[in-house]
């Protein structure tokens, strides 16, 4: 093989892994965060959901909690969940492509609580 081959085959693999971390936070978003309320700031409790997921100024989010079920799961599948509502907030501010602050309406939405907009059945 060709010093020139070789060389363009090295810089190709080190460009690859560069691109790694990116994937892997836009994997992140996508399937960890989104929809969660990922902290609290002075302006209000933060989630990973902004303008890229369609969130606007005014809408009204459910919150919910994960709880485990006591006891096996479903023909020794592992353990099962289920949600329980823990109340609603509102977006406040849209502050990026990922993240807004919300206001708390009712109940006690916490920090790790999942958040999604309601859906109107058809």
């Amino acid at each position: 093989m060709k010093l020139k081959t070789k060389i363009s085959l090295a810089i190709a693999s080190i460009a690859m892994l560069g691109a790694v971390p990116v994937a892997a936070a836009s994997v992140g978003h996508s399937w960890f965060m989104r929809g969660s309320i990922v902290g609290e700031q002075a302006e209000g409790k933060v989630v990973c959901i902004g303008s890229e997921d369609g969130a606007t100024v005014g809408q009204i989010l459910d919150a919910y909690k994960v709880v485990q079920n006591p006891g096996p799961g479903n023909k020794g599948a592992g353990p099962t969940f289920r949600r329980e509502r823990t109340g609603h907030v509102r977006i406040d501010h849209v502050y990026d492509a990922h993240f807004a602050h919300v206001s708390v309406v009712d109940g006690a939405p916490s920090v790790h609580d999942i958040v999604e907009l309601r859906r109107t059945r058809r």
